[in-house]
């Protein structure tokens, strides 16, 4: 597989199991936050069209999540056709395995990290915004600069902050090493949407 060094792309090993749409009654919830935060902004594209940002939900009992797919973040309106079930994943091995349309997000492994340390955590959202992310580095939970977005290094550093309980009781975690990246998470979507917006 190819990695790429640019934003919003695949860095990780994916296995790719292609399949049709996903059901519109798995992705309504997750569609519905998805376009919202990409009516702020804090999900969309560059000017050079690379796309940024994504939402997950973990599937009931289980450590599988649903994520908008790849480059989706120009999407102006997604269907089933732009998301994918993460099956499976290692962050030691820098590997995720996921069924769907379209292969997973570039930060499936920094969802994945939130949802392997915290067990009430049904929710994660991936956005960008640079005030935002100015405005908190340092002051919430923030991940080592070294740390590099969709890398094992990321996912290894929100699970130590998560570890450590401050980022639990917060719902937020800054990309110290992704300039303009902030995850939010909570017990579930409508939970995680106004973690978003009381920072926003």
């Amino acid at each position: 597989m190819m990695n790429m060094d640019d934003e919003g792309y695949i860095k990780f090993d994916c296995e790719w199991i292609r399949t049709g749409a996903l059901p519109f009654s798995d992705i309504e919830e997750i569609n519905s936050l998805r376009n919202k935060l990409y009516g702020l902004g804090l999900i969309g594209a560059h000017d050079d069209g690379v796309g940024f940002g994504n939402v997950s939900a973990r599937v009931r009992g289980s450590d599988e999540f649903i994520i908008t797919g790849t480059a989706t973040g120009r999407v102006k309106v997604p269907c089933g056709r732009h998301y994918t079930k993460v099956v499976e994943f290692d962050i030691e091995r820098n590997y995720v395995k996921c069924a769907g349309p379209v292969r997973a997000s570039s930060e499936s492994l920094s969802h994945a990290a939130v949802y392997l340390s915290c067990a009430d955590v049904n929710a994660v959202v991936h956005v960008h915004c640079l005030s935002l992310w100015k405005k908190l580095i340092g002051k919430v939970p923030t991940t080592s600069h070294d740390a590099l977005f969709g890398t094992p290094a990321m996912a290894r550093e929100i699970m130590r902050l998560l570890c450590e309980g401050g980022a639990q009781k917060k719902g937020v975690v800054v990309m110290g090493g992704h300039r303009e990246g902030l995850l939010f998470f909570g017990k579930d979507l409508d939970d995680v949407e106004k973690v978003v917006l009381d920072y926003s």
